[in-house]
């Protein structure tokens, strides 16, 4: 007797609840969330300092510390441009990481595949947060010193001036420090982590909102820096590098794969100009795996990309084009934002 099959209605509900199930259940365990369905960044939980004082035990030396990163992650980026931009390569060694979405995390190749859990765990064992990127480990005491980026790169900027080859650099300069940090909140909140919560968003309503907010500050941005070479005026600082590592990403990956598809950055005439300027500054390039940031995103964020294809490598011609930001004199930088 031939048995009937179902039909197409039924199969496409039935798959639809299924993967609608199962999406739910990674993204809960992938990306936090809120009531609403937003996304919500868990805090980093190793915020200790390295300074001069001799009282404190993390005093700034060379070949101390080591940088574990990922270069498909923008958080981590930001330490390896403020350490590339100082001349720090040869006082902070860097390690990278590789995602291992089957163990869950990112694992160290150099240390026999060893989960990057382990490390967080040698460094305090009831850890029970996220094992995250970048860390800034001492190898004297066997710790994690810090695993968040922003207090890293003021770190790197501030702290390792009297080994540091290019010591004159001042990223966060302290008379601009308190536009710097409020360029930073708006930053983080609605580009940085923006990107995230349009991409990770669990509902409609807290995807839409999230996207307007992202594509309302780029706006803003983009109108400040017509007249502005940098966000802060003449002066490159922590606001601007932070930044740019959401910009690079931007149209590799954000545009499509977390849903950021109203406009690309390259199409925005002031910022596509601001990106590739600090695509060019002496050092930056050099710290931007763009293969491996493609590769990171689709290949490992299974929720988001189920069938794991990897695009094909754009056109990347427009990174190196010329452009106009010398030209631009820029007004006080107090009243910026």
């Amino acid at each position: 007797m031939k048995k009937k099959s179902l039909p197409p209605k039924t199969i496409i509900k039935l798959g639809k609840f299924a993967w609608t199930t199962f999406w739910n259940l990674m993204m809960s365990q992938m990306a936090p969330r809120n009531k609403s369905g937003a996304y919500i960044r868990p805090e980093s939980e190793f915020r200790n300092w390295i300074n001069l004082d001799q009282n404190n035990p993390y005093l700034p030396e060379k070949d101390r510390y080591i940088l574990y990163v990922g270069m498909g992650c923008p958080w981590a980026h930001r330490t390896l441009i403020v350490r590339a931009l100082k001349g720090l390569e040869k006082v902070i060694s860097v390690i990278i990481v590789t995602p291992a979405p089957l163990e869950g995390g990112w694992i160290i190749p150099t240390e026999n595949n060893r989960p990057l859990a382990k490390l967080y765990q040698e460094a305090k064992p009831d850890y029970t947060g996220r094992f995250t990127v970048p860390i800034l480990w001492d190898s004297k005491t066997k710790t994690i010193v810090n695993n968040e980026s922003s207090d890293i790169i003021i770190i790197l900027n501030d702290q390792f001036n009297d080994l540091a080859e290019i010591p004159e650099l001042n990223l966060y300069p302290k008379e601009l420090q308190e536009i710097i940090d409020q360029w930073n909140e708006k930053i983080y909140h609605n580009v940085n982590n923006g990107v995230y919560r349009c991409g990770f968003a669990q509902t409609q309503e807290a995807y839409q909102e999230a996207c307007d907010l992202l594509f309302h500050t780029l706006d803003e941005i983009e109108e400040i820096l017509k007249n502005n070479r940098y966000l802060c005026g003449d002066i490159l600082t922590l606001a601007d590098l932070r930044l740019f590592t959401t910009l690079i990403r931007f149209d590799l990956v954000y545009n499509n794969l977390f849903k950021c598809s109203r406009q690309r950055i390259q199409d925005y005439e002031n910022l596509g100009d601001y990106l590739r300027e600090l695509y060019q500054l002496k050092g930056i390039a050099q710290t931007c795996d763009l293969e491996a940031i493609q590769n990171d995103y689709y290949g490992n964020l299974f929720p988001l990309n189920p069938g794991g294809i990897i695009p094909c490598l754009p056109n990347l011609n427009y990174l190196t084009r010329s452009h106009q930001r010398n030209k631009i004199s820029s007004i006080n930088p107090q009243n910026l934002i």
